[in-house]
């Protein structure tokens, strides 16, 4: 199991999930019912409303994100920021156990 933390907006106890490899952050969140991982879309990749922040030393270990994720990064409701990545996009391998992401403060 990889072990993910999402920090939520402002501060407060990181939520603490074990995930399956091969799964989406998205998707896992969004069956834990972690509030702040909106996912309007199911994951297609249209809404933006998967927001997270990455933090290191997880965000250099992401493959790069495609020109569509770029352009959806661009809707965000909260500030994108360099480390701004959609959930949907990130699987969940082996080499993210651990990972720490921060939810933005709005989805919409």
């Amino acid at each position: 199991m990889i072990r993910v933390h999402l920090v939520p907006a402002g501060g407060g106890a990181p939520i603490e999930l074990a995930c399956k490899a091969g799964r989406s952050l998205m998707k896992a969140a969004v069956d834990a019912n972690v509030q702040g991982i909106e996912a309007e879309c199911g994951g297609l990749m249209t809404c933006a409303t998967c927001h997270v922040y990455v933090r290191e030393p997880f965000a250099s270990r992401l493959p790069a994100a495609s020109a569509d994720e770029l352009g959806m990064l661009e809707f965000t409701a909260s500030p994108r920021r360099p480390n701004s990545r959609l959930s949907c996009q990130i699987e969940l391998t082996d080499a993210l156990d651990g990972l720490t992401v921060d939810l933005p403060p709005t989805q919409t």
